[in-house]
């Protein structure tokens, strides 16, 4: 279960790896983290390189381009881990299907715990809350794609720069989503909208208030789209699998 901390500090985090179970012994090669504090950017990240101590396999690599020699002279995570824990301690981490990455930094936090000497790290719900975007695009969308490019589609995000799965830009990414998924600027409206009707009008702002009109029933008129504009709001529609219903549109 998810829980909101003081402040509402929200880490959007993403990790890479060398397979897909820990179980198997795969490890994590990349971890990429991107602050929140009340739905804004603190422009804090956390981005680090990891020797996995173990092959990269070249599928593996087609996926995020991390290959052996890249992080041969990177940290092990014995090494970056107080650090990683210093970032995340106390946030809500936003992670696009979670179970996934969780799942490897705990195997990292009890491979390390084992070690003679070590500190014992415990488990990341432990330190921080979870929140599933994955999850929670399913509860949103249900019976539609829900994988990353699919949710930026859906939502206009651009992410047309990424090639390559990797750790710090995916967690950028996500974070878009994120806000997109949650409503990320109806704060900053209700804020703009409050202060609209608190300034005193003058002629630079006069354009900017919101007049409202009495307007008697059976009075306001219709405009009606063309049909340049019906074909282009059903591709948009067809584009983010929105079924909208041809038969409430009709020509001018």
């Amino acid at each position: 279960m998810s829980r909101h901390f003081s402040g509402y500090r929200t880490v959007i985090l993403d990790t890479e790896t060398t397979g897909i179970d820990p179980r198997s012994g795969h490890r994590l090669v990349e971890i990429g983290a991107v602050e929140m504090v009340n739905r804004r950017f603190t422009g804090r990240t956390y981005h680090q390189y990891i020797n996995p101590q173990r092959d990269i396999g070249p599928e593996v690599v087609a996926v995020h381009g991390i290959t052996n020699e890249k992080v041969a002279n990177e940290p092990v995570f014995a090494d970056v881990a107080e650090a990683f824990l210093d970032f995340i301690r106390g946030a809500e981490l936003v992670i696009h299907n979670a179970p996934f990455d969780v799942g490897f930094i705990d195997h990292e936090f009890t491979l390390l715990s084992q070690r003679p000497g070590a500190p014992a790290l415990g488990l990341v719900a432990q330190h921080c809350g979870v929140l599933d975007t994955l999850v929670m695009a399913r509860q949103k969308h249900p019976g539609q794609r829900n994988s990353l490019d699919a949710l930026c589609k859906r939502y206009d995000i651009d992410n047309g720069h990424r090639v390559l799965h990797g750790a710090l830009l995916d967690a950028e990414i996500l974070a878009d989503v994120y806000l997109a998924m949650t409503g990320g600027q109806t704060a900053l409206t209700l804020e703009a909208s409050t202060a609209a009707q608190q300034a005193p009008v003058t002629a630079a702002n006069q354009g900017l208030a919101i007049e409202r009109l009495s307007i008697p029933a059976g009075q306001l008129r219709v405009i009606r789209p063309t049909q340049h504009e019906q074909a282009a709001h059903l591709a948009k529609c067809d584009t983010n699998g929105i079924d909208w219903p041809k038969t409430e549109l009709r020509d001018a």
